[in-house]
């Protein structure tokens, strides 16, 4: 007997057919990708993050790059640790609030922007597809997370 093509009653989820899991997938795609580009800079997907939050306004607390990355400081300062050892960042206390930790780009850090660069247009080639379309999910991604997160 062929149970190949066994057919589920209506109620029982079938895994591709699922939103989570093509979220879930296209997500360890996209990170197979970044690892491969961030080789070069010896940096991994976390650490990008990071970079791109300081590149774009230094001198920021860890709580605002966790808010700005949605992670915790559990999960962010062994990140931040690593990369100060790295010598990317520094972390400093805050002379205004000593309970503020302020995070700055080094000199390395800074630097590391322009061969960064050359990141987003590879990803968005290796997409396949137009600028159009990527704006377009990005929005409706952005959207579905909202409404998720008003639900979590």
């Amino acid at each position: 007997m062929d149970t190949s093509k066994t057919t589920l009653p209506p109620h029982v989820p079938v895994l591709d057919q699922q939103l989570c899991f093509a979220l879930y997938s296209t997500s360890l795609a996209m990170n197979k990708l970044y690892r491969k580009l961030l080789r070069q800079l010896d940096l991994t997907y976390s650490q990008y993050l990071v970079m791109m939050v300081l590149w774009e306004r230094d001198e920021q607390t860890v709580s605002e790059l966790g808010e700005k990355l949605f992670l915790d400081s559990a999960t962010l300062t062994p990140l931040l640790k690593r990369m100060e050892q790295a010598e990317l960042i520094t972390r400093n206390r805050s002379a205004q609030d000593e309970r503020q930790v302020i995070i700055a780009l080094t000199a390395k850090g800074s630097t590391m922007r322009e061969q960064a660069k050359q990141i987003p247009p590879c990803v968005m080639e290796a997409t396949q597809c137009n600028l159009d379309q990527v704006v377009d999910l990005k929005r409706q991604l952005d959207a579905l997370r909202g409404n998720l997160m008003e639900q979590a």
